[in-house]
């Protein structure tokens, strides 16, 4: 896999262009109970993941040897639960390797999760939660998250762009749960130098099967608008992850701007999600970021703020620093001008381009033309699955819109004659499709 196609997919579901589910999602029954057999099978299948393509070979095996000895010592007898059996296989590897991307899902219908939910997303678009004007003219952006540039950039250069003329800014990345590094390296760009492509980080993607790495530079590109020299601070919390933990690690490092908050979660080793068994996923790290400057990364420990304080009172903190004195960190009674809001109506072209994509993938023959390139090849590997998806809705009959999702896509209810589900879609500037996402399909 080139480094291309790995940092196209880094974070894992929390940010990717395309959330694809598997087909046992179909069934809305309670999952089947495991037997032996399907333990061993995906036990096999993960330690063969983690030997072939785990970032630090040896500790890959390590971790395989792990749970082949679990599994042989009668460890996981008497697990018949697919998503708490996952649960295990993650706990045990994550104890070897201590990565926090690694990890195991069921994918059948699961359980209902122990304990209150999460807080829900905060509803954006291409990433982007909103955009301010502040007290003393300061500007404000929440990126929660860096999908693929084609979703990422079009958000951002409107939210950037009623804020170019602003004295500092305010970049929040505390809800921001990681993506694209091709999207990271865009928003780090508008505060380098435009003339002077500049080095942010290198990765070093190992080669499957082997011992060693393919290496790309992720350089900065050119920028609507250049944010270079103005005051920014940067917050932080324990949420920030992975590509949130990548933006605030290069501009701390890269002297661009002071960080404010708590330190991040620790993931620094990117890498792809793929099946195990027809039970069961798995996404697997297989490269690791390098800065230029640190000669290393944040995997394991965070990165650290400049200035620690609880995330709720980062806010509050970064405008006392730049000379402001708000009576409260909440940015709904700080803002003195919304700039920036997602949109509430879809994409014009978006419905057609979920007719065509359905029927190509139920056909077996997408259109991959009419896609990203990043999107297309994605869709190339999964099609073995999406297909009986599709085909078992049967012929079309409507397509409805029906909001746009917390991340910015389009959401139709897609009924065809057998079954119906919800498309997510999401289009370039171009007009190609540069993100999808699909909700289980409920049988007729």
């Amino acid at each position: 896999m080139t480094v291309d196609r790995l940092r196209a997919r880094f974070a894992a579901a929390a940010s990717a262009a395309l959330l694809f589910c598997g087909p046992a999602a179909l069934a809305q029954a309670p999952a089947p109970s495991l037997d032996a057999a399907a333990r061993q099978a995906a036990v096999q299948a993960a330690a063969s993941r983690l030997r072939e393509r785990y970032v630090f070979p040896d500790v890959g095996a390590q971790a395989a040897e792990k749970i082949e000895k679990a599994l042989a010592s009668g460890a996981y007898d008497q697990i018949s639960d697919p998503q708490t059996f996952a649960d295990r296989l993650t706990a045990d590897l994550r104890e070897v390797t201590k990565d926090k991307h690694l990890n195991i899902r069921a994918t059948g219908p699961q359980r209902p999760p122990a304990g209150p939910p999460g807080p829900p997303p905060p509803r954006s678009e291409g990433g982007v939660v909103r955009a301010d004007r502040l007290t003393g003219g300061i500007g404000y952006v929440e990126v929660a998250a860096f999908p693929p540039p084609g979703v990422f950039k079009p958000a951002v250069d409107r939210a950037l762009a009623g804020l170019k003329d602003a004295p500092a800014l305010i970049i929040d990345l505390r809800r921001n749960g990681g993506g694209s590094p091709q999207s990271v390296a865009y928003l780090v760009s508008h505060f380098v130098d435009p003339a002077k492509p500049m080095l942010i980080n290198e990765f070093f993607d190992r080669r499957a099967g082997s011992t060693e790495y393919d290496k790309k530079a992720s350089m900065s590109v050119p920028t609507p608008i250049s944010l270079r020299g103005k005051p920014v601070y940067v917050l932080t919390s324990a949420r920030t992850f992975s590509g949130g933990e990548e933006f605030a690690y290069d501009m701390q490092a890269f002297k661009l701007g002071v960080l404010v908050g708590e330190t991040t979660g620790g993931g620094a080793n990117p890498g792809g999600g793929g099946p195990l068994t027809p039970q069961f996923a798995m996404f697997t790290p297989d490269a690791r970021p390098v800065n230029p400057v640190t000669k290393t990364n944040w995997e394991g420990v965070g990165v650290k703020p400049d200035i620690a304080v609880p995330a709720g009172e980062a806010l509050k903190t970064a405008l006392q620093k730049l000379g402001q004195a708000p009576e409260d960190g909440a940015v709904e009674t700080l803002s003195q001008a919304r700039l920036f809001t997602p949109r509430t109506t879809p994409q014009p072209g978006s419905e057609s381009a979920v007719r065509v994509l359905a029927e190509g993938l139920a056909s077996g023959a997408p259109k991959y033309e009419a896609m990203t390139p990043d999107v297309a090849q994605i869709t190339r590997d999964q099609l073995a699955s999406l297909k009986p998806q599709f085909a078992g809705l049967g012929a079309i009959q409507s397509i409805s819109f029906a909001s746009v999702g917390p991340a910015g896509m389009d959401r139709y209810e897609l009924k065809g004659a057998t079954g119906s589900m919800v498309v997510a879609i999401f289009l370039d500037a171009g007009g190609k499709v540069a993100g999808v996402g699909l909700e289980p399909p409920r049988p007729h």
